[in-house]
């Protein structure tokens, strides 16, 4: 299994990296489409949906015809507030009062809204892209350590269950040893960013260099407390419709959505401080 996993995680970087620094607009677009394809399918799979992969597929058409062939990406902010919105006041809110069952048309209605989220998870990806590949995979690599802080904090230190009924293996401390994690490596990027000229186009020396330390710090533990967010709702799914993974695309790994489940509300927020640099 670990052979496995490592090897898919190889390629899928290999593949992502390659792809990203091509600069090739319509490179991106298609791995785009084919990562929101499958992580949409997976969400409507979760929501018990039984033609999970028509609605996926409609979901998708629309996607890359609205946001490739109709310039759609004019209102990225639009569709990155809407899906932060929706993290804040729906989904936040449900890991404390629970999801609906898994029939009936509340069901149903929570499946559109949370397919609303990865389209705005998807425009920030392009948003982002946009602006460099570097501030891209930076702003990604804030939920990146973010869960290898929690997993070691977690392990080392984990005593005090943070959603039991939800995620059993997390930890107040693990999350808390996450949040330290991005701390301290991004007052490290913004210090070493004036004698290493590949950082200085990162999202947290950008972010601290307009907004000073004190906000920018705040910014980052809001990016880190929207990762946990996003992380223990995918869960919530997963345990409510009885499935250890998303799916089983990505070998060793599970799904598309088990990767990207904690960037979901965290790209949105993130295109949306970057709209403020």
């Amino acid at each position: 299994m670990l052979k496995t996993r490592i090897i898919t995680a190889v390629i899928l970087l290999v593949v992502l990296l390659a792809v990203l620094f091509s600069g090739n607009a319509i490179a991106v677009q298609a791995l785009v489409t084919i990562a929101f394809g499958a992580a949409v399918w997976e969400a409507f799979r979760l929501f018990k949906n039984r033609a999970a992969i028509v609605v996926a597929a409609c979901w998708t058409a629309a996607f890359a015809y609205t946001f490739f062939f109709h310039d759609g990406l004019q209102y990225a902010r639009f569709w990155c507030a809407l899906g932060a919105a929706i993290w804040l006041l729906r989904f936040l809110p449900s890991l404390k009062l629970g999801l609906p069952p898994p029939e009936g048309f509340g069901n149903v209605l929570l499946s559109m809204v949370y397919a609303v989220t990865l389209v705005s998870c998807f425009v920030a990806i392009l948003v982002l892209w946009r602006h460099s590949v570097v501030y891209l995979l930076s702003a990604m690599a804030l939920v990146w350590i973010a869960d290898i802080g929690a997993y070691f904090s977690g392990k080392a230190f984990g005593k005090r269950k943070l959603a039991p009924t939800i995620s059993p293996g997390k930890s107040w401390e693990g999350a808390i040893g996450g949040w330290i994690a991005v701390l301290v490596l991004s007052a490290m990027t913004v210090l070493a960013a004036p004698a290493v000229p590949l950082l200085q186009d990162t999202f947290v020396v950008l972010l601290q260099a307009k907004h000073g330390w004190v906000v920018a710090m705040l910014y980052l533990t809001v990016i880190v407390v929207a990762s946990v967010v996003g992380d223990l709702f995918e869960s919530q799914l997963k345990r409510r419709a009885g499935f250890k993974d998303s799916s089983n695309l990505l070998p060793g790994h599970g799904g598309v959505l088990d990767r990207v489940d904690a960037l979901v509300p965290v790209l949105p927020i993130a295109a949306l401080i970057g709209a403020t640099l």
